[in-house]
C-alpha cells in the first residue's frame, strides 16, 4: 500500500517574522481553497517557529524545527532542545542535514543522539542522508548512505517516529538532480537498510531532496519508494511549494 506523501519545506536561514507569517498565511489560504492529496510540513528558522506554528494551528500544516540539541536542557548557549521545539508547536525536526554535518562537523554519533532526543520529546525526526560529489564519482553512494543510516539511527525506532530524507549533497541548491533511476536505486537501498533497524520499516516515509522544483517534481515524486520531498529554495515561494505539493497527487 502506497504511503501518503509528505512535502516538507526547509526554509533554512531565511525570513524575518513578517516574511514567515506571510508565507504561512499564503499556504493556509491555498489549503482552504484546494484539498491536497498529501501532507505538508514547513520548517522555519528557530526565531519563527512559535509564530508560524500559531499561525498554522488548525490548518493541518505541520511545523518542524531545523535542528535540536541532544540534551534536554543545560549550559548550551545558542542551542534549542527538542522539548522546546515541541513546546513551541513543532511535530517534526530535521536532523543530520548535510549543512549541519559540514558546517558544524556533526558526526553520525552526534546525529544519533539528536534523533534519540527528538524521539524522547515526542518529535518525528526527519533524518537526512546523502553523498558528496566525490563519493558519488567514486561509486560509493550506497555505501555512504548505508553507513550514515547505521550510524545515525538509535535502536528501537518505529516508523511513526521517523522520516528519512535522501539529499545528495551535490544536488542541494545546485539545480542538478540525479536521474529517476538513481533515486529509485538509493531509496530501494534505504528501504532495505531500514528493514534491519526499524520493525515496521515499510511505514517509514522516504523523501527525496536536492533541487526539487515544480519542473521536476512530478517525475521525482512518482519514483518507486519516494514518499515525498524535502524542498529547500522552492519552499520559500508559496506558488512553487504548492505546485510541488499538487504534483504529489
Amino acid at each position: 500500500m502506497a504511503l501518503r506523501k509528505l512535502i516538507a519545506g526547509n526554509w533554512k536561514m531565511h525570513g524575518l517574522k513578517a516574511d514567515g507569517l506571510a508565507l504561512a498565511g499564503d499556504l493556509a489560504q491555498r489549503l482552504e481553497r484546494e484539498r491536497l492529496g498529501c501532507d505538508l510540513l514547513v520548517c522555519p528558522p528557530a526565531t519563527l517557529v512559535a509564530a508560524v506554528a500559531e499561525a498554522l494551528a488548525g490548518t493541518g500544516i505541520a511545523v518542524g524545527g531545523q535542528d535540536c540539541h541532544a540534551e534536554r536542557s543545560g549550559a548550551h548557549t545558542g542551542d534549542v532542545a527538542a522539548a522546546m521545539l515541541k513546546d513551541a508547536g513543532c511535530s517534526h525536526v530535521i536532523l543530520g542535514h548535510s549543512e549541519r554535518r559540514a558546517d558544524h562537523h556533526e558526526s553520525d554519533a552526534v546525529v544519533r543522539a539528536k534523533v534519540a532526543a527528538a524521539r524522547a520529546a515526542g518529535l518525528i525526526a526527519v533524518l537526512c542522508v546523502g553523498e558528496t560529489a566525490q563519493q558519488r564519482d567514486a561509486g560509493r553512494t550506497l555505501d555512504v548512505v548505508g553507513a550514515q543510516l547505521a550510524g545515525s539511527l538509535p535502536g528501537g525506532m518505529a516508523a511513526a517516529q521517523l522520516v528519512v530524507a535522501y539529499e545528495p549533497v551535490w544536488a542541494i541548491g545546485t539545480g542538478r538532480t540525479p536521474t529517476a533511476a538513481d533515486v529509485a536505486a538509493v531509496h530501494r537501498h534505504i528501504r532495505g537498510q531500514l528493514a534491519d533497524r526499524v520493525a515496521d520499516a515499510a511505514g517509514v516515509r522516504l523523501l527525496y531532496g536536492g533541487s526539487v522544483k515544480p519542473e521536476n517534481a512530478r517525475e521525482l515524486l512518482h519514483v518507486p519508494d519516494v514518499d515525498g520531498a524535502l524542498v529547500g529554495g522552492a519552499s520559500l515561494k508559496a506558488a512553487d511549494f504548492w505546485a510541488i505539493a499538487t504534483a504529489a497527487a
